[in-house]
């Protein structure tokens, strides 16, 4: 007996998600518990893998199980699919392991043909609901399943609507969904050569064909591909009895939240509409009412539904995502999931729900994800500015966003490829317009509520969103915007604030988020359970206090080059590249000192009490001389002009060292301690101002820790021979000031022949640091700009890397040597403290890496470091969760 492939909602229960999938478990689960949930079956995502594995085809024992299971369906609901008299008509619809919203597709209503429409209108007394139902059908069928586009079923209805003079679709009577109907099914025979079919049984099984094979069309592939899916798992498909809201004002459907998925506020939270079905709530078309609403019409259903959504959250112990159907005033869920949300709304949801007893400390951390926290350092709009406002829609998701106005998804990936910031503006968002989404800064749409499609993947990927703006007038086609009795055209400043609903002319001035308390208490449980420290990566004072704000504990790599790029402190850089010799180059170094030393001590005494590892300048010389192409075009056009002579003398002198300074490779070249020992002086410098710094501070009474950090090493002696230099700037300093101060040093692994010799090198060094930026083009033979600009991108796509090696850090190689380097370098050195200071530092997957490694720290931007404590709590839990789990095991 082969695998059973078909499972009516009766028979399974929420364990079940791998084979039924998410949406087939939840509603085998309500079933098991007794909701009112119209019976049906699901088809497994073991039958869809094997769809696959069978070169798309339904094969005859699985189409006779979905056969077993339709009769067993007409049993339960006592009607028979394709019954003139009493017809059943179903739902189908996908339903992966993990929720994919909107992006795999939806068939309602099938059953209905010509003779099964007739019946219907008799068994509701109503002939304008069951042809708005047909002429919906036929639409869903014809776009999902015959691929006829959706535009010529919409210039159909637009242009009756227009002919008889009516604005909405509820507006059209009987007869004129007949003709709709009889329009639509030319439509199909025109597009696919062949008139619509009317058998049930045909339209069910090319249905759940049609669900199966968008497992990989685009939208799905893309949603898959930024949320880190995989794509072997496939799609179940769900055929449920269906049940109607739009047979008069006693019905309606909605979609609500049993928590606000913005804020996280403990409130009912969605939308509905009375004589609708669900697609007109999801897709935008009519702006629906808020559920709250629904108490004043409706209210037994609304304690009812309310009842139902607490029950349903205290089962799942999570906010829950519910679909509903009224049916002449009889209440049906029609799904539940678990909702997506805000970054805001998951912190505060997980404190809430452990206040309430419903989690523990450890589950709540759990439950956000450390990559959603990037959301709640979403900038806003400083209350200072004077905004603009020229309409005001639906606050959809949180943050506050500025661009040029762009109409396609296709031009917003493509202009936002080439930097620019844009706002993508539609009438509404579909899952086609994904790539559009993820690419734009924001999004604003002129219909639909919050519970959109733009809304609900805007949450989901931290976008600012306004829906539903009815002040705004979008026409696609011509690329216009009108709001406030003002043109905007493509390629206009626009600004939207998604916390507010409102759309301002221009850009506005954005500031920096402030934390909630449920934020800051989600992340003292982290740290109480995280093992590894967290630093941030600081150039400046600013950069240092804003890291320390966010819980750093010290700064793990203050990069000394970026202090000599500002414009007053370029001049005398430029004067000590060109020195002739050592003696001039000693006094350009000596302007540089107290303007470094002012640096140091405005970082060291950010961090007071807090580690702060100085990395000694790395980048090579010629990065602070001017472009050598554009050096040459300006000596040229010097020279041609020949009224200059003074400056052109200083041109060529800077286009001289330019190109004794030019490189081939620049990044295998001079520059990191090679730069130290062939101009020694340089570094000399940098350590004096560091422990001048240090006594500057001590003597106000601020304790400073400071590291020094020699970059590029590959070879022991270099860094012997560097650590030399600082020893004697330090005892300088000590002997100058009188007073004695504790240093470390140490250097940046970023080499393969560094991890190899680790053990050599640890002779010298009280610390390690990775440097997984440069460890990683070293290991892979990389150039980073090179490879992501060229043809990165072809290897993700083609499944030759899983993920970018510059985001995520590749365990397989460099990892290995990470691992290595910290076997090997505290083999030699016990007591030796090691961290990663890379971008990688503030990446979750690399954090947890590092924890398993046994790193004693992490470094990452300021603005990461949240991210980064909760990471680091995450990857102490899952070591805590396995090491438990062997322990069960073993006894």
């Amino acid at each position: 007996m082969g695998p059973k492939y078909v499972y009516l909602f009766s028979e399974g229960h929420a364990g079940m998600r791998e084979l039924l999938g998410g949406k087939g478990a939840n509603l085998a689960e309500m079933t098991r518990i007794g909701l009112p949930v119209p019976p049906g079956f699901t088809v497994s995502t073991e039958a869809c893998r094997d769809y696959f594995r069978r070169g798309q085809v339904i094969w005859d024992e699985l189409r006779q199980e979905v056969i077993e299971a339709l009769h067993k369906l007409e049993t339960i609901t006592g009607k028979r699919i394709g019954d003139a008299d009493n017809p059943l008509l179903v739902s189908v619809r996908s339903g992966s392991v993990f929720s994919m919203p909107g992006m795999m597709d939806t068939v309602l209503n099938l059953g209905l043909n010509d003779k099964t429409v007739l019946a219907l209108a008799a068994s509701s007394g109503n002939q304008r609901f069951a042809y708005d139902c047909y002429r919906r059908f036929i639409q869903m069928f014809g776009d999902v399943v015959l691929k006829v586009e959706h535009y010529y079923f919409e210039k159909a209805l637009e242009e009756k609507k227009k002919a008889l003079e009516v604005r909405s679709d509820t507006d059209l009577d009987a007869a004129a969904l007949r003709e709709v109907v009889a329009a639509y099914q030319k439509i199909v025979s025109r597009e696919t050569k062949s008139s619509f079919p009317q058998d049930p049984l045909e339209q069910l099984l090319l249905s759940v064909r049609a669900v199966f094979d968008s497992w990989y069309n685009q939208r799905a592939a893309v949603y898959r591909q930024i949320h880190r899916l995989p794509d072997h798992l496939g799609t179940a498909v769900n055929v449920q009895a269906m049940v109607f809201g739009n047979l008069g004002d006693d019905s309606g459907t909605g979609v609500a939240f049993t928590r606000n998925p913005a804020d996280g506020t403990k409130e009912l939270y969605g939308e509905f509409l009375l004589n609708a079905q669900g697609e007109d709530v999801v897709a935008g078309t009519r702006t629906p009412h808020p559920i709250a609403k629904m108490a004043e019409t409706m209210p037994e259903i609304y304690r009812q539904f309310a009842a139902l959504c607490e029950l349903l959250e205290k089962h799942y112990r999570e906010i829950q995502d519910i679909e509903f159907t009224i049916e002449r005033g009889k209440l049906y869920l029609l799904q539940t999931r678990n909702g997506k949300k805000t970054a805001a709304a998951t912190v505060k949801i997980a404190v809430q729900m452990t206040e309430e007893g419903l989690l523990s400390r450890d589950e709540a951390l759990l439950r956000v994800d450390p990559a959603q926290l990037d959301q709640l350092l979403h900038r806003r709009i400083d209350p200072k500015a004077k905004l603009d406002v020229v309409a005001k829609g639906l606050p959809a998701s949180p943050g506050a966003a500025s661009g040029r106005i762009v109409f396609d998804a296709d031009d917003a990936e493509r202009l936002a490829g080439e930097g620019e910031k844009v706002i993508l503006v539609r009438p509404e968002t579909t899952p086609d317009d994904i790539h559009g989404i993820v690419a734009a800064q924001g999004i604003l749409t002129s219909r639909g509520g919050m519970t959109s499609h733009a809304a609900v993947v805007a949450r989901g990927m931290g976008i600012p969103c306004v829906a539903g703006c009815e002040d705004a007038k979008v026409d696609p086609a011509a690329k216009t915007l009108t709001a406030g009795g003002r043109l905007f055209r493509e390629g206009d400043l626009l600004s939207i604030d998604g916390s507010s609903g409102q759309v301002m002319a221009g850009l506005v001035p954005l500031i920096d988020p402030e934390l909630s308390a449920e934020f800051i208490r989600l992340l003292s449980w982290a740290d109480k359970v995280r093992t590894i420290g967290v630093r941030a990566n600081a150039d400046t004072p600013g950069d240092a206090a804003k890291a320390r704000e966010f819980g750093a504990e010290g700064v793990g790599l203050c990069r000394t080059e970026h202090m000599f790029m500002s414009q007053d402190r370029m001049p005398v850089v430029q004067q000590m590249i060109l020195a002739r010799d050592r003696e001039e180059r000693e006094r350009a170094l000596a302007k540089l000192l107290p303007m470094q030393q002012g640096d140091f001590e405005g970082i060291f005494q950010a961090m007071e009490n807090l580690p702060v590892t100085v990395r000694l300048l790395d980048p090579p010389l010629h990065e602070f001389l001017p472009n050598l192409e554009e050096l040459l075009v300006e000596v040229t056009l010097l020279k041609e002009r020949g009224n200059q002579p003074e400056l052109l003398r200083e041109k060529e002198v800077l286009l001289r060292q330019a190109r004794a300074l030019h490189e081939f490779n620049p990044m295998m070249g001079h520059r990191g301690c090679r730069l130290g020992i062939v101009t020694p002086e340089i570094y000399k410098m940098q350590a004096l101002a560091i422990f001048r710094a240090v006594i500057s501070l001590t003597r106000r009474g601020i304790e400073v820790l400071p590291e020094v950090m020699i970059p590029l090493v590959g070879h022991e002696n270099e860094l012997k021979m560097m650590r030399e230099l600082v020893d004697e700037a330090a005892a300088e300093v000590m002997k100058d000031s009188g007073t004695e101060f504790a240093y470390k040093t140490g250097t940046m692994i970023e080499l393969p022949r560094a991890c190899i010799i680790a053990g050599h090198i640890a002779r010298h060094a009280e610390f390690f640091s990775f440097g997984t930026n440069d460890l990683t083009q070293t290991t892979f033979g990389f150039s980073r700009d090179d490879a992501e600009g060229k043809f990165l991108h072809h290897y993700l796509q083609q499944k030759i890397l899983p993920e970018n090696p510059f985001a995520v850090l590749d365990r397989e190689g460099v990892g290995e040597l990470v691992r290595m380097a910290v076997d090997r370098g505290r083999a030699v050195r016990e007591d030796l403290k090691i961290g990663i200071c890379g971008e990688h530092g503030g990446e979750p997957s690399s954090i947890e890496f590092c924890h398993q490694a046994g790193l004693d720290y992490v470094s990452c931007s300021p603005f990461r470091v949240p991210v980064a404590r909760l990471a680091a709590a995450h990857a102490a839990l899952k070591q805590a969760g396995i090491e438990n789990l062997s322990k069960m095991l073993d006894k």
